[in-house]
Protein backbone atom coordinates (compact mmCIF):
# COMPACT_ATOMS: atom_id res chain seq x y z
CA UNK A 1 0.00 0.00 0.00
CA UNK A 2 2.73 2.47 0.86
CA UNK A 3 4.73 1.51 -2.25
CA UNK A 4 1.76 2.38 -4.49
CA UNK A 5 1.38 5.68 -2.68
CA UNK A 6 5.05 6.57 -3.23
CA UNK A 7 4.77 5.62 -6.89
CA UNK A 8 1.72 7.87 -7.38
CA UNK A 9 3.47 10.75 -5.63
CA UNK A 10 6.53 10.32 -7.89
CA UNK A 11 4.37 10.39 -11.02
CA UNK A 12 2.66 13.53 -9.82
CA UNK A 13 6.05 15.24 -9.15
CA UNK A 14 7.35 14.22 -12.57
CA UNK A 15 4.22 15.57 -14.24
CA UNK A 16 4.60 18.89 -12.42
CA UNK A 17 8.27 19.11 -13.43
CA UNK A 18 7.48 18.47 -17.07
CA UNK A 19 4.69 21.02 -16.97
CA UNK A 20 7.04 23.65 -15.54
CA UNK A 21 9.60 22.94 -18.29
CA UNK A 22 6.94 23.29 -20.95
CA UNK A 23 5.84 26.62 -19.54
CA UNK A 24 9.49 27.85 -19.41
CA UNK A 25 10.19 26.88 -23.01
CA UNK A 26 6.94 28.47 -24.09
CA UNK A 27 7.92 31.65 -22.31
CA UNK A 28 11.32 31.64 -24.06
CA UNK A 29 9.74 31.09 -27.45
CA UNK A 30 7.26 33.87 -26.78
CA UNK A 31 9.96 36.43 -25.81
CA UNK A 32 9.42 39.66 -27.87
CA UNK A 33 11.86 40.60 -30.64
CA UNK A 34 14.10 43.62 -30.24
CA UNK A 35 12.65 46.70 -31.96
CA UNK A 36 15.00 48.81 -34.10
CA UNK A 37 14.86 51.64 -36.58
CA UNK A 38 16.64 51.17 -39.87
CA UNK A 39 17.78 53.23 -42.83
CA UNK A 40 17.87 51.95 -46.38
CA UNK A 41 20.99 53.32 -48.03
CA UNK A 42 20.84 55.10 -51.36
CA UNK A 43 23.50 56.64 -53.58
CA UNK A 44 23.51 60.40 -54.03
CA UNK A 45 26.05 63.11 -54.96
CA UNK A 46 28.36 63.85 -52.03
CA UNK A 47 31.00 66.55 -51.93
CA UNK A 48 34.50 65.43 -50.97
CA UNK A 49 36.23 68.03 -48.84
CA UNK A 50 39.65 68.38 -47.25
CA UNK A 51 40.37 70.18 -44.00
CA UNK A 52 43.55 72.14 -44.58
CA UNK A 53 45.57 74.42 -42.34
CA UNK A 54 47.12 77.72 -43.29
CA UNK A 55 47.44 81.38 -42.44
CA UNK A 56 45.57 84.56 -43.21
CA UNK A 57 47.35 86.86 -45.67
CA UNK A 58 46.51 90.35 -46.88
CA UNK A 59 45.81 90.50 -50.64
CA UNK A 60 47.66 93.81 -50.99
CA UNK A 61 50.45 95.15 -48.81
CA UNK A 62 52.06 98.53 -49.40
CA UNK A 63 55.12 99.78 -47.59
CA UNK A 64 54.90 103.54 -47.41
CA UNK A 65 58.44 104.87 -47.90
CA UNK A 66 60.09 108.27 -48.14
CA UNK A 67 60.99 108.92 -51.79
CA UNK A 68 62.94 112.11 -51.06
CA UNK A 69 65.30 113.11 -48.30
CA UNK A 70 64.04 115.51 -45.69
CA UNK A 71 62.70 116.09 -42.20
CA UNK A 72 59.21 114.86 -41.29
CA UNK A 73 57.08 117.82 -40.27
CA UNK A 74 53.71 116.15 -39.65
CA UNK A 75 51.94 112.79 -39.40
CA UNK A 76 48.37 113.29 -40.57
CA UNK A 77 46.78 109.85 -39.96
CA UNK A 78 45.57 107.99 -36.89
CA UNK A 79 47.45 104.76 -36.33
CA UNK A 80 45.30 101.67 -36.91
CA UNK A 81 42.70 103.55 -38.94
CA UNK A 82 41.35 102.91 -42.42
CA UNK A 83 42.76 105.08 -45.18
CA UNK A 84 41.85 105.53 -48.82
CA UNK A 85 44.18 105.67 -51.75
CA UNK A 86 45.56 109.21 -52.07
CA UNK A 87 45.04 110.21 -48.42
CA UNK A 88 47.90 112.29 -47.00
CA UNK A 89 49.92 110.37 -44.40
CA UNK A 90 53.10 112.41 -43.82
CA UNK A 91 54.41 115.83 -44.77
CA UNK A 92 58.15 116.26 -45.32
CA UNK A 93 59.71 119.74 -45.19
CA UNK A 94 59.03 121.07 -48.73
CA UNK A 95 61.27 124.17 -48.59
CA UNK A 96 64.36 122.64 -50.28
CA UNK A 97 62.23 121.14 -53.06
CA UNK A 98 60.38 124.42 -53.60
CA UNK A 99 63.75 126.16 -54.01
CA UNK A 100 64.90 123.50 -56.46
CA UNK A 101 61.72 124.01 -58.48
CA UNK A 102 62.21 127.77 -58.58
CA UNK A 103 65.81 127.30 -59.77
CA UNK A 104 64.73 124.82 -62.46
CA UNK A 105 62.00 127.14 -63.69
CA UNK A 106 64.48 130.05 -63.90
CA UNK A 107 66.91 127.89 -65.90
CA UNK A 108 64.07 126.94 -68.21
CA UNK A 109 63.16 130.56 -68.87
CA UNK A 110 66.80 131.34 -69.68
CA UNK A 111 66.97 128.38 -72.06
CA UNK A 112 63.76 129.48 -73.74
CA UNK A 113 65.23 132.98 -74.26
CA UNK A 114 68.38 131.54 -75.83
CA UNK A 115 66.26 129.32 -78.05
CA UNK A 116 64.18 132.30 -79.16
CA UNK A 117 67.32 134.26 -80.09
CA UNK A 118 68.76 131.27 -81.93
CA UNK A 119 65.56 130.79 -83.97
CA UNK A 120 65.55 134.47 -85.00
CA UNK A 121 69.19 134.24 -86.07
CA UNK A 122 68.45 131.13 -88.09
CA UNK A 123 65.58 132.89 -89.85
CA UNK A 124 67.76 135.93 -90.75
CA UNK A 125 70.59 133.75 -92.00
CA UNK A 126 68.08 131.82 -94.12
CA UNK A 127 67.26 135.06 -95.98
CA UNK A 128 70.89 136.09 -96.31
CA UNK A 129 72.05 132.76 -97.67
CA UNK A 130 69.61 133.11 -100.58
CA UNK A 131 71.46 136.25 -101.72
CA UNK A 132 74.88 134.75 -100.99
CA UNK A 133 75.40 137.48 -98.35
CA UNK A 134 76.85 134.96 -95.88
CA UNK A 135 78.78 131.80 -96.25
CA UNK A 136 77.16 128.39 -96.03
CA UNK A 137 79.21 127.65 -92.91
CA UNK A 138 77.69 130.56 -91.03
CA UNK A 139 74.21 129.43 -91.97
CA UNK A 140 74.95 125.88 -90.82
CA UNK A 141 76.26 127.17 -87.51
CA UNK A 142 73.08 129.19 -86.99
CA UNK A 143 70.89 126.16 -87.67
CA UNK A 144 72.95 124.00 -85.29
CA UNK A 145 72.75 126.65 -82.57
CA UNK A 146 68.95 126.79 -82.91
CA UNK A 147 68.70 123.04 -82.49
CA UNK A 148 71.08 123.07 -79.51
CA UNK A 149 69.09 125.72 -77.70
CA UNK A 150 65.87 123.79 -78.38
CA UNK A 151 67.50 120.76 -76.77
CA UNK A 152 68.48 122.91 -73.78
CA UNK A 153 64.84 123.93 -73.41
CA UNK A 154 63.75 120.28 -73.40
CA UNK A 155 66.39 119.39 -70.79
CA UNK A 156 65.32 122.23 -68.54
CA UNK A 157 61.67 121.27 -68.95
CA UNK A 158 62.59 117.79 -67.70
CA UNK A 159 64.44 119.36 -64.77
CA UNK A 160 61.35 121.37 -63.88
CA UNK A 161 59.25 118.22 -64.06
CA UNK A 162 61.69 116.40 -61.78
CA UNK A 163 61.63 119.28 -59.31
CA UNK A 164 57.83 119.20 -59.29
CA UNK A 165 57.88 115.46 -58.62
CA UNK A 166 60.28 115.87 -55.69
CA UNK A 167 58.10 118.62 -54.29
CA UNK A 168 55.08 116.34 -54.64
CA UNK A 169 56.93 113.48 -52.95
CA UNK A 170 57.34 115.72 -49.90
CA UNK A 171 53.63 115.04 -49.34
CA UNK A 172 53.46 111.28 -48.68
CA UNK A 173 50.10 109.74 -49.67
CA UNK A 174 48.56 106.28 -49.32
CA UNK A 175 49.30 104.15 -52.41
CA UNK A 176 46.37 101.78 -51.73
CA UNK A 177 43.21 101.72 -49.65
CA UNK A 178 43.33 99.64 -46.48
CA UNK A 179 44.20 99.74 -42.81
CA UNK A 180 47.38 101.53 -41.80
CA UNK A 181 49.47 100.24 -38.91
CA UNK A 182 51.67 102.12 -36.51
CA UNK A 183 53.89 104.94 -37.70
CA UNK A 184 57.51 103.87 -38.08
CA UNK A 185 58.88 107.42 -37.73
CA UNK A 186 57.93 110.47 -35.73
CA UNK A 187 57.92 114.19 -36.44
CA UNK A 188 61.44 115.58 -36.68
CA UNK A 189 62.96 112.39 -38.09
CA UNK A 190 65.34 112.69 -41.04
CA UNK A 191 64.16 110.26 -43.70
CA UNK A 192 65.20 109.25 -47.18
CA UNK A 193 68.87 110.00 -46.58
CA UNK A 194 70.68 107.64 -48.99
CA UNK A 195 67.80 105.15 -48.67
CA UNK A 196 64.01 104.97 -48.97
CA UNK A 197 63.03 105.01 -45.30
CA UNK A 198 59.89 102.96 -44.40
CA UNK A 199 57.27 105.18 -42.81
CA UNK A 200 54.21 102.93 -42.35
CA UNK A 201 52.54 99.76 -43.59
CA UNK A 202 49.09 99.57 -45.24
CA UNK A 203 47.26 96.27 -45.68
CA UNK A 204 44.05 95.52 -47.53
CA UNK A 205 41.84 93.41 -45.27
CA UNK A 206 38.51 93.06 -47.10
CA UNK A 207 38.36 90.68 -48.83
CA UNK A 208 41.23 88.70 -47.35
CA UNK A 209 43.20 85.65 -48.44
CA UNK A 210 43.74 82.33 -46.67
CA UNK A 211 46.85 80.53 -47.93
CA UNK A 212 46.47 76.79 -47.29
CA UNK A 213 48.90 73.88 -47.63
CA UNK A 214 48.04 70.45 -48.97
CA UNK A 215 50.38 67.49 -49.41
CA UNK A 216 51.15 66.27 -52.90
CA UNK A 217 50.10 62.77 -51.76
CA UNK A 218 46.52 63.94 -51.19
CA UNK A 219 46.50 65.77 -54.51
CA UNK A 220 47.78 62.69 -56.32
CA UNK A 221 45.07 60.54 -54.70
CA UNK A 222 42.43 62.98 -55.92
CA UNK A 223 43.90 62.98 -59.43
CA UNK A 224 43.87 59.18 -59.56
CA UNK A 225 40.24 59.15 -58.43
CA UNK A 226 39.39 61.70 -61.12
CA UNK A 227 41.05 59.64 -63.84
CA UNK A 228 39.35 56.45 -62.62
CA UNK A 229 35.95 58.13 -62.79
CA UNK A 230 35.31 57.64 -59.07
CA UNK A 231 35.11 61.38 -58.42
CA UNK A 232 34.09 64.39 -60.44
CA UNK A 233 36.23 67.49 -60.18
CA UNK A 234 34.63 70.73 -59.00
CA UNK A 235 35.37 73.75 -61.13
CA UNK A 236 37.75 76.23 -59.52
CA UNK A 237 35.11 78.99 -59.54
CA UNK A 238 32.61 76.64 -57.86
CA UNK A 239 34.85 75.21 -55.12
CA UNK A 240 33.48 76.29 -51.74
CA UNK A 241 35.64 77.08 -48.73
CA UNK A 242 34.48 77.13 -45.11
CA UNK A 243 36.74 78.67 -42.48
CA UNK A 244 36.91 77.03 -39.05
CA UNK A 245 37.65 79.51 -36.26
CA UNK A 246 39.82 78.98 -33.18
CA UNK A 247 36.89 77.86 -31.02
CA UNK A 248 35.76 75.31 -33.61
CA UNK A 249 32.81 77.36 -34.84
CA UNK A 250 32.35 78.10 -38.52
CA UNK A 251 33.06 81.54 -39.95
CA UNK A 252 29.62 82.83 -41.05
CA UNK A 253 30.68 84.02 -44.52
CA UNK A 254 31.58 81.43 -47.18
CA UNK A 255 34.75 81.72 -49.22
CA UNK A 256 36.01 80.44 -52.55
CA UNK A 257 39.14 78.87 -53.99
CA UNK A 258 41.19 81.26 -56.13
CA UNK A 259 44.01 79.08 -57.43
CA UNK A 260 46.53 76.35 -56.62
CA UNK A 261 50.22 77.13 -56.89
CA UNK A 262 52.21 75.48 -59.67
CA UNK A 263 55.27 74.63 -57.60
CA UNK A 264 55.87 72.32 -54.63
CA UNK A 265 57.82 73.35 -51.56
CA UNK A 266 60.83 70.99 -51.64
CA UNK A 267 61.29 71.13 -47.86
CA UNK A 268 57.73 70.06 -46.98
CA UNK A 269 56.38 68.41 -50.12
CA UNK A 270 53.30 70.60 -49.97
CA UNK A 271 51.57 72.94 -52.37
CA UNK A 272 49.89 76.29 -51.66
CA UNK A 273 46.16 76.75 -52.31
CA UNK A 274 44.83 80.29 -52.02
CA UNK A 275 41.24 80.96 -50.98
CA UNK A 276 39.41 84.23 -50.41
CA UNK A 277 36.91 85.25 -47.73
CA UNK A 278 34.84 88.40 -47.17
CA UNK A 279 36.03 90.27 -44.10
CA UNK A 280 33.66 93.22 -43.59
CA UNK A 281 34.10 93.34 -39.80
CA UNK A 282 37.87 92.72 -39.99
CA UNK A 283 37.61 89.63 -37.80
CA UNK A 284 40.33 87.90 -39.83
CA UNK A 285 43.77 89.43 -39.37
CA UNK A 286 46.94 88.69 -41.38
CA UNK A 287 49.22 86.08 -39.84
CA UNK A 288 46.44 84.24 -37.98
CA UNK A 289 46.59 80.43 -38.08
CA UNK A 290 43.34 78.98 -39.43
CA UNK A 291 41.75 75.80 -40.79
CA UNK A 292 39.63 75.70 -43.91
CA UNK A 293 37.30 72.97 -45.16
CA UNK A 294 37.70 72.99 -48.93
CA UNK A 295 35.36 71.13 -51.29
CA UNK A 296 37.53 69.69 -54.07
CA UNK A 297 35.47 66.90 -55.68
CA UNK A 298 32.03 65.27 -55.92
CA UNK A 299 31.22 61.56 -55.66
CA UNK A 300 28.09 61.17 -57.77
CA UNK A 301 27.36 57.73 -56.25
CA UNK A 302 28.28 58.50 -52.67
CA UNK A 303 26.94 56.65 -49.63
CA UNK A 304 26.75 58.07 -46.11
CA UNK A 305 25.47 56.74 -42.79
CA UNK A 306 24.47 58.49 -39.54
CA UNK A 307 27.25 58.76 -37.00
CA UNK A 308 25.10 57.05 -34.39
CA UNK A 309 24.92 53.92 -36.58
CA UNK A 310 28.67 53.27 -36.30
CA UNK A 311 30.02 50.75 -33.78
CA UNK A 312 33.66 49.94 -33.14
CA UNK A 313 35.15 46.68 -31.96
CA UNK A 314 38.06 46.26 -29.56
CA UNK A 315 40.50 46.85 -32.42
CA UNK A 316 38.81 50.12 -33.35
CA UNK A 317 37.40 48.80 -36.64
CA UNK A 318 34.19 50.58 -37.66
CA UNK A 319 31.12 48.37 -38.10
CA UNK A 320 27.40 48.65 -38.72
CA UNK A 321 24.54 46.27 -37.96
CA UNK A 322 23.17 45.02 -41.28
CA UNK A 323 19.75 43.39 -41.81
CA UNK A 324 19.13 40.68 -44.38
CA UNK A 325 15.84 39.93 -46.12
CA UNK A 326 14.62 38.00 -43.05
CA UNK A 327 15.38 40.93 -40.70
CA UNK A 328 18.28 39.00 -39.19
CA UNK A 329 21.17 41.04 -37.80
CA UNK A 330 24.79 40.69 -38.90
CA UNK A 331 27.91 42.78 -38.31
CA UNK A 332 29.43 44.50 -41.36
CA UNK A 333 32.88 46.20 -41.25
CA UNK A 334 32.96 49.49 -43.17
CA UNK A 335 35.59 51.94 -44.34
CA UNK A 336 34.85 55.53 -43.45
CA UNK A 337 35.90 58.77 -45.08
CA UNK A 338 35.08 62.24 -43.86
CA UNK A 339 32.29 63.57 -41.69
CA UNK A 340 29.62 65.81 -43.20
CA UNK A 341 27.41 67.34 -40.55
CA UNK A 342 26.18 64.29 -38.56
CA UNK A 343 26.98 61.60 -41.16
CA UNK A 344 30.02 59.54 -42.11
CA UNK A 345 30.90 59.16 -45.78
CA UNK A 346 31.38 55.44 -46.47
CA UNK A 347 34.21 54.51 -48.83
CA UNK A 348 33.76 50.72 -48.65
CA UNK A 349 31.74 47.88 -47.15
CA UNK A 350 28.21 49.01 -48.07
CA UNK A 351 26.18 49.40 -51.23
CA UNK A 352 22.90 51.08 -52.20
CA UNK A 353 19.88 49.15 -50.93
CA UNK A 354 21.55 47.86 -47.76
CA UNK A 355 19.50 48.22 -44.59
CA UNK A 356 21.38 49.27 -41.46
CA UNK A 357 20.27 49.74 -37.86
CA UNK A 358 20.33 53.37 -36.74
CA UNK A 359 18.41 53.11 -33.43
CA UNK A 360 18.12 50.28 -30.94
CA UNK A 361 21.68 49.03 -31.53
CA UNK A 362 22.06 48.05 -27.87
CA UNK A 363 19.19 45.55 -28.15
CA UNK A 364 20.05 44.01 -31.53
CA UNK A 365 22.25 40.92 -31.43
CA UNK A 366 24.11 39.45 -34.41
CA UNK A 367 22.33 36.33 -35.67
CA UNK A 368 18.98 37.26 -34.14
CA UNK A 369 15.89 38.57 -35.81
CA UNK A 370 14.55 42.00 -34.97
CA UNK A 371 11.33 43.88 -35.42
CA UNK A 372 11.49 47.02 -37.57
CA UNK A 373 9.85 50.19 -36.29
CA UNK A 374 8.39 51.97 -39.33
CA UNK A 375 7.11 55.00 -37.42
CA UNK A 376 8.10 58.14 -39.40
CA UNK A 377 11.07 59.98 -37.97
CA UNK A 378 10.53 63.73 -37.33
CA UNK A 379 12.00 65.88 -40.08
CA UNK A 380 14.19 67.84 -37.64
CA UNK A 381 15.84 64.58 -36.54
CA UNK A 382 16.41 63.46 -40.14
CA UNK A 383 18.07 66.69 -41.15
CA UNK A 384 20.10 66.94 -37.95
CA UNK A 385 18.62 70.28 -36.97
Amino acid sequence: MSKNLFAKLGLIALAMTLSACDKSSTAIEAAPLATVRIETLSARPLSISSELSGRIAAPRIAEVRARVAGVVLQRTFREGSDVKQGDVLFRIDPAPFKADLDSAQAALRKAEANAFQARLQEQRYAQLIEGNAISGQDYDNARANARQTAADVAANQAAVQRAKLNLGYATVTAPISGRVGRALVTEGALVGQNESTPLALIQQLDPIHADLTQSTRELNELRRAFRAGQLQQIGQDQAKATLIQDDGSLYPLPGKLLFADISVDPSTGQIILRSEFPNPDLDLLPGSFIRVRLEQAVNQQGISVPQRAILRDSAGIAQVLLLDADARVSQQPVQLGQVQKDRWIVTGGLKPGDRIVIEGLQHARPGEKVEIDDTPIPLAQVTGQ
